[in-house]
């Protein structure tokens, strides 16, 4: 018969194992791993937006050793109407799928709440997504191609030595330094990147938002569907944008940075004109939107900007999400050659190409989204009357949205469009 019982001897002998691996763990738990920081990366991405994310994709699909850093843990919201135009979705990585959470067919034009008219598309004019949803699958995909993602990281600033030094130097929050051959800023709109390129902006905004959970009847009303109103500020305007299968709309304005308290209201008066003012907003924020000046840098030695960090959006719309992906797949396609130049001149070479691939595509967008603008402010009701009663001018905006032309190409194209503008800009 066995004895299940336990002797002292045993006893002891079991606590001593005991202490030994309470031991081991300890020192485990002590001895720190290595930093994922660490080594000699080819390139590094700061910020880890749409703009971001394409720019480690691109970098890491060529095999190469890309560091993508954000300061923030994903899924994350982020202020945006989250409309996926036609060169958002052309830019997206093979395979991606997207999170729509509505597909618009129709645009309900208004002018300051008034004389509305809504026009109609067979054919998709654009998706909407979640913002939160969106950017984490970019960055899954940017992973999945072999980017390394490390978060919780906030870049403070920028070295670089003179000469034909070969790297550059990123440093943290926390005191690390990260070192790379190459550095894409893709940290936002007051990115810390930026200010070392020397952005510079000649136009600021102010995007105010509500998300607004509503019944499933209004939802419903709403499924399909967008509301634009042009306002009553130079050069503002409102959306209503439906996020159907999470059952919120998205409710937001914009007008030029300066009058903070009339965009607020604007904000209100909207949101009351629309029915809507008796549900309660679950989020309301507010971020301000920059576009670059004509002139404004695009790179500097190693150091290359894209998206919001650059300044680039259309500066009409205030659209950047196409803007962040076209301007992060060339950032991070030319980081990998600036990584692999062999001497200061050749950087300078890849850095010029750079920006030279961003001027001559959006660049000349961004040109003809100015025009518009400074029109828009001058004479809003023409461009309501435009759109809602002359069928080219509606098919215009449709063909836009859908990605099969650009406002660049409307202006060049048709001369009724240079006219229209020339008017409004009277």
């Amino acid at each position: 018969m066995t004895d299940s019982g336990s002797s002292p001897d045993r006893d002891r002998t079991d606590r001593a194992e005991d202490d030994l691996l309470a031991a081991v763990a300890d020192d485990g738990a002590d001895t720190p791993g290595p930093d994922p920081l660490d080594g000699v990366w080819d390139v590094v991405v700061v910020g880890a937006g749409p703009a971001g994310s394409s720019a480690a994709y691109a970098a890491a699909v060529q095999g190469r050793r890309v560091l993508l850093l954000d300061k923030a843990e994903h899924p994350r919201y982020k202020t945006c109407g989250g409309g996926i135009i036609g060169p958002s979705r052309d830019s997206l990585p093979p395979d991606f799928k997207l999170p729509l959470q509505d597909r618009i067919h129709a645009v309900t034009f208004a002018l300051t709440g008034k004389w509305s008219r809504t026009r109609r598309s067979e054919r998709m004019l654009f998706g909407l997504v979640n913002r939160d949803e969106f950017d984490l699958r970019l960055v899954q995909a940017a992973e999945q191609a072999g980017a390394v993602l490390v978060t919780g990281v906030t870049v403070t600033g920028v070295e670089q030595k003179g000469g034909d030094t070969r790297t550059v130097t990123v440093t943290t929050a926390d005191g690390r330094a990260v070192t790379a051959r190459a550095v894409v800023g893709a940290d936002g709109s007051a990115s810390r990147v930026g200010r070392h390129v020397g952005v510079t902006f000649d136009q600021i905004d102010l995007g105010l938002e509500a998300e607004i959970p509503v019944p499933e009847a209004v939802s419903r009303a709403w499924a399909g569907r967008i509301h634009l109103d042009w306002g009553p500020l130079p050069g503002s305007y409102g959306w209503v944008f439906p996020k159907t299968d999470s059952g919120t709309l998205t409710v937001g304005v914009i007008s030029a940075r300066g009058d903070g308290e009339r965009t607020k209201q604007y904000l209100a008066d909207y949101i009351g004109q629309l029915g809507l003012a008796g549900f309660p907003a679950a989020i309301e924020s507010g971020h301000l939107t920059r576009c670059r000046a004509e002139d404004s840098p695009l790179s500097r030695g190693r150091v290359l900007v894209a998206g919001d960090a650059a300044g680039l959006l259309e500066p009409w719309t205030r659209e950047g999400i196409s803007y962040a992906l076209r301007s992060g797949r060339l950032a991070g396609e030319w980081a990998v050659k600036v990584a692999e130049a062999s001497g200061a001149a050749d950087v300078r070479r890849q850095a010029l190409n750079y920006a030279f691939a961003i001027k001559a595509g959006l660049g000349v967008e961004m040109r003809a989204g100015k025009v518009m603008l400074g029109a828009f402010e001058r004479r809003p009701y023409l461009f309501h009357a435009a759109v809602c009663l002359v069928n080219p001018a509606w098919r215009a905006f449709a063909r836009t949205t859908q990605g099969h032309t650009t406002f660049a190409q409307v202006m060049r194209d048709y001369r009724a469009a240079r006219r229209l503008a020339s008017m409004a800009a009277r």
